[in-house]
């Protein structure tokens, strides 16, 4: 199934839904989508219905810890930034702030410290109380490289307000019969910039729960971003950093796509 969150026009009261086709089931005020998720709960049979064109989407739930996963493909950062394609005895693990989260179309203001903010195409795996996989979803880790690239640590260059908008749904973990085949694009503007398959990440999904596990109690709501390929706007020749005024669309095979346009802060 397919869970979203979503407002009506002229209105401001989050409601959760489930997505078939182009088609909404709502159900009662109240619902949360985690538990929704979790249950398997269908909606009510005689629920409103709304288009998914006449309403607006917002971040599908509040992730409670936002893990980020680096050197988890072997074009990027490994080939692009390191020269190298070995992989890691374990790769690179990070946080993000709560502030961090955002929705799939929201905009996104790149913070005035930086003038080399970038795109980061990733699938996210949505922890269920079993602190397994309960679904996945699109997102953008989006990174303030000259920040990365001055600090030793990357709170700020990778987990500033509004660095990681997700979904625009949350798909349920049996309707994703295999993650690692699903096709990931982003462009910038209507270029395609990024195109690869999860199936290339050196750490499987498993492994990654696996080693989080090692010292981080992993929660219902945790969301773990699992790398992002080739094709950033650090790799390009010259680099090519996001402006106010550009737009970021990322999309995963199965999981639909976000798309979030850069604005000055």
């Amino acid at each position: 199934m397919k869970i979203l969150r979503f407002v009506l026009p002229e209105e401001s009261t989050i409601r959760v839904g489930q997505l078939l086709d182009e088609t909404i089931l709502e159900y009662p005020l109240g619902t949360d989508l985690l538990d929704v998720l979790q249950s398997k709960k269908e909606p009510p049979r005689k629920c409103p219905e709304h288009r998914l064109s006449d309403v607006g989407l917002v971040m599908p739930f509040a992730p409670k810890t936002i893990y980020g996963i680096g050197l988890n493909y072997p074009s990027h950062p490994l080939k692009e930034a390191f020269g190298q394609i070995e992989k890691p005895a374990v790769p690179v693990i990070f946080l993000k702030g709560a502030c961090a989260a955002a929705g799939p179309f929201d905009e996104i203001a790149r913070p005035s410290v930086s003038q080399a903010l970038d795109y980061e195409g990733e699938l996210a795996v949505v922890i269920g109380r079993s602190g397994k996989p309960a679904g996945y979803c699109t997102a953008d880790d989006l990174t303030l490289r000259d920040l990365q690239k001055a600090e030793k640590q990357w709170t700020r260059a990778k987990g500033f307000d509004a660095s990681c908008p997700f979904g625009p749904w949350i798909t349920s973990a049996d309707e994703v019969e295999n993650p690692a085949e699903l096709c990931l694009r982003t462009w910038v503007n209507g270029c395609l910039r990024q195109e690869a398959n999860t199936g290339d990440m050196l750490f499987s999904i498993d492994e990654v729960i696996e080693i989080i596990s090692q010292t981080n109690t992993l929660q219902c709501g945790d969301l773990i971003l699992t790398g992002s390929p080739a094709g950033t706007g650090i790799s390009q020749n010259p680099a090519v950093f996001l402006k106010p005024g550009d737009t970021v669309r990322i999309e995963i095979s199965k999981l639909g796509s976000i798309e979030n346009r850069i604005v000055e802060k």
